[in-house]
């Protein structure tokens, strides 16, 4: 039988204590570890629940708000995860005795070589977050970006995809999203300069504005998706040969241009019934002896020639 002697006998239980300390390090580690994810899934879970809430109070798209926060938890526990797990394999690697300065050292390099070559998509990723975060488009949206405008078709952590009114595709990194209008954020608007003549009575074509705008209002297909009674702003320019008077319709997203449409082309009607003239450029021409003709003279020196003619 294989005996110990007495003087390996303290080694032998120091090593036993030591890996039994290992051992319940070990397990505490992963233990906390674990508890870590669970409490961020509840945090996460929390936070979700407050920014849907928080979010539907102004949201007019049933659910947007939601798969807005979704996505961005989504990330935010991912990366929260990655991170966690990442500590814990370290803490885990240096309990069974594996020096992990090197890893750290590695790791550091590594991504420094990352970080500056792909300084662009860190870019475009972090711009990304926040442009979803602030919720300051949404697929489905009417926008502008750097200029060019269209329907928001795709909007993802690293770009944004436009489609204008031909039907050209444009894809915006974020990153390099230098101005950004939303045409169609919560309610729209149609604003319409109406131009009359001088001789027109100004009250009288405010009221014929007011009436067509009514009288579509009082059709369920017209009404629904006007938001306020049409809002007449008054005389806002004496233009060359016209009266400039400005108006303004609220209605909800993306109706703005078909209230637009139809109340011109009822307000054309309106007009012609009234006699309410719209002006166009004009241009005089003159026949005959609206003018006097340049007179001419004929020089001494001149006049022999004349003759011969």
């Amino acid at each position: 039988m294989f005996e110990i002697s007495d003087t390996l006998m303290p080694k032998v239980m120091e090593t036993l204590i030591s890996l039994a300390q290992s051992s319940l390090r070990i397990i505490v580690v992963v233990i906390v570890g674990y508890l870590a994810i669970r409490l961020l899934k509840i945090a996460m879970n929390r936070l979700e629940s407050i920014l849907i809430k928080a979010g539907q109070t102004t949201e007019t798209a049933p659910g947007a708000s939601r798969q807005r926060v979704q996505t961005l938890i989504g990330v935010l526990g991912t990366i929260s995860f990655v991170i966690v797990w990442f500590v814990v394999g370290l803490m885990l690697l240096g309990q069974i005795g594996i020096n992990i300065g090197p890893i750290l050292a590695g790791a550091g390099v590594v991504g420094l070589a990352v970080g500056f070559g792909a300084q662009n998509l860190v870019r475009d990723l972090v711009s990304g977050f926040f442009l979803i975060l602030e919720n300051q488009i949404r697929v489905g949206d009417v926008a502008m970006i750097n200029g060019t405008g269209g329907l928001v078709e795709r909007i993802t952590f690293r770009t944004v995809t436009l489609r204008d009114q031909s039907a050209v595709v444009h894809t915006f990194p974020n990153g390099t999203i230098q101005t950004l209008s939303n045409r169609t954020k919560d309610w729209s608007a149609y604003v319409i300069d109406v131009g009359v003549a001088y001789k027109e009575d100004t009250d009288r074509v405010v009221e014929v504005i007011r009436r067509v705008a009514e009288e579509m209002r009082a059709e369920p297909e017209y009404g629904s998706v006007m938001l306020e009674p049409i809002e007449v702003l008054g005389v806002d320019d004496f233009a060359d040969s016209a009266v400039i008077i400005k108006a303004r319709f609220k209605t909800q997203p993306l109706k703005q241009w078909f209230i637009g449409r139809e109340y011109r082309r009822r307000l054309k009607k309106a007009f012609d019934d009234e006699g309410i003239e719209i002006p166009f450029p004009h241009r005089t021409i003159y026949t005959g002896e609206a003018s006097k003709p340049f007179p001419l003279f004929i020089s001494e020196a001149q006049a022999p020639l004349q003759g011969r003619n």
